[in-house]
């Protein structure tokens, strides 16, 4: 039999296996501008101090500098590196338990009871694996931080946590799972919206016989395609010859709200649901690109055939893109605009351009792709909801490519401009759409170490990209951005629009920090010389910016936890600007095997929403006292019930400060 890999392995893996492709001319040039550069700085006494020399990371500590005096904004008792079974929260903090998975979102469900898991009744339930949170205030337009929606993305799912009586050990869990279960994991992966409040203790619950409550699912819920690519023949199948509507959004990763209240929500990994022997020779380079058939995929071919690529060739195509949901209106089908591109879509959050038109930026996350820009043609109106309805349909798609010097530019995705026409077997922009990795390619632009969240800082202006690590990276192909071979740790971009716009087709760019401990030279990590000992990461992944400028980082670290850090993923305060810039405060821990997503603030910064991620899983065999993988029957941690007959749930917490103040002070 073939062994289990647990998702996380599958990802890890396939990440690890970047598509191979070669290097155009433009990126030749940087590459020996880069080399000739270095040249220059043979005598830089370690890979920390020319990191620094060369990216503006001047003043930022390597191994061998001890602090100064602290120069911090944030006001809150640190927490400490660490593992076990249980979250930890700064002691001045509270964080409690607002939805867990398989928490009813409507009235009139039994208790939930993991075994007797269904589709139907899944359907009505908080999915699993929850990622981003957006929240929308209650009534639109008010700013209340006491009342609104969640919109919180369901990832995937871990298939031996979630059920009893699966095999362990290396028989092969997919190849056990029943039709039955198959539609039950489809019916947990995409969304949820979620109404909550806040009552005048400070405390938050689920009001659950609210009309927005709902769920988006891959099982059953109806999707409208739109943009350039909608219609067109490569989106088209046997169940929808026109090209118009898709069955569901799967793999949803990180995403972003709109200033008119809308909810975006981006479809990553989409390569691990598609199997089979493909009989389409057109679309060969595009399935290699995406990483279709996936190595070890989820069973699902096996029962829904859309996800046999040889029964539906185009099915593949329908899958990789932005979609646009609406939680203040769920008599309004969701849409997928493929203005936006379709990759392996991280994070789309996004800030207004000077004359009033929306930048949203995205990242690519596969080790070697790429971040991107969209802006839009037409400008937005906060106060016209429906005036923004086909917004997100009409504007341009840009790629990033970086130079060596700090400069930076935004290369547009735009069919029959350099190189991406015919010649190239690009015949259209839907084209170019459904292609973009291979588009960008051909553009020249910058392979970075796995773009995942983005995040514009509104009191800034400037825009962070999260590269979280990158194994495979080699002293042949370093750049500016990811000065590091065998980048296990991962470093935080920051990126300064041109002419302070965000419209503009140039920025400049520069790296906050580069992950990893200070302490340990082989990392090369580069923090400001004040960082404390509990105060560095590593991988960091979703972000929020605070009404101080103060970026807020959440780390994932995968199965790799105990050879990056040695400690368990968490929420980091990280300072941007100041004496400061550049140390980090650790404000939360998640238990072990978990992933912390989806940190986001109240509008007045006094409840952070967090999500805890796949507890239990990520490895568990180096976890001291239990040194085996989790199921569902033994898992590493029964975190959040701790009761002998429910299994480990991914929850959303909410945190605040006990004294009522803003969070992180």
């Amino acid at each position: 039999m073939t062994k289990y890999k647990s998702l996380s392995e599958r990802r890890e893996e396939q990440e690890d296996n970047a598509i191979e492709r070669p290097a155009s001319p433009s990126l030749n040039t940087l590459w020996e501008r880069r080399i000739a550069r270095r040249s220059l700085l043979k005598g830089a006494a370690g890979l920390g101090l020319m990191a620094g020399a060369g990216t503006g990371l001047t003043g930022l500590a390597g191994c061998d500098q001890k602090p100064d005096a602290p120069n911090f904004t944030f006001n809150f008792p640190e927490i400490a590196h660490g593992v076990d079974t249980t979250h930890h929260v700064a002691t001045d903090h509270s964080a409690d338990v607002l939805i867990r998975w398989g928490d009813a979102l409507k009235p009139g469900l039994p208790a939930f009871d993991p075994h007797a898991l269904d589709a139907q009744s899944q359907l009505g339930r908080f999915g699993y694996n929850n990622d981003y949170i957006g929240f929308v205030p209650l009534p639109y337009g008010s700013g209340a931080s006491n009342h609104g929606l969640l919109c919180v993305n369901h990832e995937y799912t871990n298939d031996e946590l979630m059920f009893p009586g699966l095999p362990s050990g290396d028989d092969n869990v997919a190849a056990a799972l029943s039709e039955a279960q198959v539609k039950t994991c489809m019916a947990a992966h995409g969304n949820s919206i979620v109404e909550v409040q806040r009552d005048g203790k400070g405390n938050w619950s689920v009001v659950t016989d609210s009309p927005f409550n709902r769920r988006i699912s891959t099982l059953e819920t109806p999707i409208r395609l739109s943009g350039p690519a909608a219609g067109h023949p490569r989106l088209a199948t046997s169940a929808d010859p026109e090209a118009r509507t898709v069955t569901g959004t799967l793999n949803n990763c990180a995403g972003g709200i709109t200033p008119w209240g809308t909810y975006l929500t981006c479809e990553e990994n989409i390569n691990y649901y598609f199997d089979g022997e493909a009989n389409s020779a057109s679309e060969a380079e595009n399935y290699q690109r995406m990483g279709i058939p996936a190595e070890h995929p989820y069973p699902w071919h096996r029962y829904v055939p859309r996800f046999d690529i040889g029964q539906e060739p185009n099915e593949p195509n329908r899958f990789g893109w932005v979609v646009e949901i609406d939680p203040l209106d769920p008599a309004q089908m969701p849409v997928k605009r493929t203005a936006l591109g379709r990759f392996k879509h991280e994070g789309c959050e996004n800030t207004p351009t000077n004359d009033g038109r929306l930048a949203l930026y995205m990242g690519d996350d596969q080790r070697f792709e790429y971040a991107y820009k969209f802006v839009t043609a037409d400008k937005f109106d906060t106060k016209n909801r429906e005036a923004n309805r086909t917004l997100l349909d009409h504007g341009t798609l840009y790629v990033a490519r970086f130079e060596e010097d700090g400069s930076g530019r935004w290369l547009p995705l735009i069919h029959g401009q350099n190189g991406l026409d015919a010649t190239n077997g690009f015949l259209s922009q839907a084209d170019v759409l459904i292609e973009a990795r291979r588009a960008s390619d051909i553009l020249g632009a910058t392979p970075l170490d796995r773009t995942e969240d983005v995040q514009p800082n509104p009191l800034t202006r400037k825009v962070y990209f999260s590269l979280t690590n990158n194994s495979r990276r080699t002293k042949a192909n370093l750049n500016g951005p990811d000065p590091r071979p065998a980048n296990i740790w991962g470093q935080i971009m920051e990126l300064t629009p041109g002419l302070d716009d965000h419209g503009s087709d140039h920025f400049t760019w520069d790296l906050l920090v580069l992950c990893g401990n200070p302490k340990n030279p082989a990392t090369g990590a580069s923090w400001n010389k004040n960082i404390t000992e509990n105060g560095w990461f590593a991988c960091p992944d979703n972000l929020a910016a605070d009404a101080k400028g103060r970026l807020w980082v959440a780390t994932d670290q995968g199965e790799d936890w105990a050879r990056t850090t040695g400690t368990a993923d968490g929420i980091w305060g990280l300072e941007t600007q100041g004496p400061g810039r550049g140390t980090g405060h650790m404000l939360f821990r998640v238990p072990v095997g978990a992933e912390m997503c989806g940190p986001c603030f109240t509008p007045d910064g006094t409840t952070f929403f967090v999500a805890v991620q796949h507890p239990a899983s990520d490895g568990t065999e180096e976890f001291s006292g239990f040194e085996r993988k989790s199921t569902f029957e033994d898992p590493a941690t029964r975190w959040p019930d701790f009761k002998p007959d429910m299994p480990p749930r991914p929850s959303v917490l909410a945190i605040r400060r006990k004294d009522g103040g803003a969070v992180g002070g």
